[in-house]
C-alpha cells in the first residue's frame, strides 16, 4: 500500500495529476488545489500524502496535500453511501476545517450546495459525523464556530480554490471578473474549469 509519494508533477489536469517519482508516474486523483497547497522541496518536487483505494476491477490512487486531508477523506468515505467522489468534491469545495465546521454546525443547506451532495447525503453526514472531524484537527478545535464560515459556492470561494491551485491572486481575480454570473451561478466544478480557460490564455 502506497501512503506518500514526493515527486515532480509532469501533468496536472482539474481533478488528476501524474507524479514522476525517479521515472515512474504515478497517477493520483485529487481535491482542487491540492498542488498548490502541497509540501514542496527546494528542487520543486511535491509532496502528497496518499489513500490506496482496491476496487475488483481497479487500483486507485488519491493524493491529498496533508495528512489533515487525507485523514478527513477516510473518514467521508466511512459513511454510508458517500464514496470517494463525493468526499473529493467536500474537499474541493471546503478546506477540510471549514468541512468540519459546516458538520458541526449542522449546516445542511450549505453542504447541499456542493456539487453531487444531496439533502439526504448532507444529513447523513451530519448524523454521523457532527462529533468525529473537529476534535482530529487541533487549528479547527482552537477556533469558534460559526454558523456563517463555511461560505459555499460563491465567487469568493472559487478565488479561494484557484489561489490554493497556485495561481496568484491578482490573476484570479481579474479573470473570476470576466466570467460575470458563471462565477456565482454554475456549478464549483464548471465554474473552475471555466476559470481555467481564462488563465491559461
Amino acid at each position: 500500500m502506497i501512503g506518500r509519494l514526493t515527486g515532480r508533477v509532469v501533468s496536472d489536469e482539474v481533478d488528476t495529476i501524474v507524479l514522476d517519482v525517479r521515472g515512474v508516474g504515478y497517477e493520483l486523483t485529487i481535491p482542487l488545489g491540492t498542488v498548490g497547497r502541497a509540501p514542496k522541496s527546494t528542487e520543486g518536487e511535491s509532496t502528497l500524502f496518499v489513500h490506496t483505494h482496491a476496487r475488483e476491477d481497479a487500483l486507485l490512487l488519491y493524493g491529498f496535500a496533508s495528512e489533515t486531508d487525507r485523514k478527513t477523506f477516510r473518514t467521508l468515505i466511512g459513511v454510508s453511501n458517500v464514496g470517494p467522489k463525493i468526499a473529493l468534491a467536500l474537499l474541493s469545495s471546503l478546506p477540510a476545517e471549514d468541512l468540519a465546521r459546516a458538520i458541526q454546525s449542522k449546516d445542511v443547506a450549505g453542504l447541499t450546495r456542493i456539487p453531487g451532495v444531496g439533502k439526504k447525503t448532507a444529513e447523513r453526514l451530519v448524523l454521523e459525523l457532527k462529533d468525529k472531524l473537529l476534535p482530529t484537527m487541533r487549528t479547527a478545535a482552537q477556533t469558534p464556530t460559526s454558523p456563517n464560515a463555511p461560505a459555499m459556492h460563491g465567487s469568493q470561494v472559487l478565488v479561494d480554490a484557484l489561489v490554493r491551485m497556485g495561481f496568484k491572486p491578482a490573476e484570479v481575480d481579474r479573470a473570476v471578473a470576466s466570467m460575470g454570473d458563471t462565477a456565482t451561478k454554475a456549478p464549483l466544478a464548471d465554474a473552475i474549469r471555466e476559470a481555467l480557460k481564462l488563465l491559461a490564455k
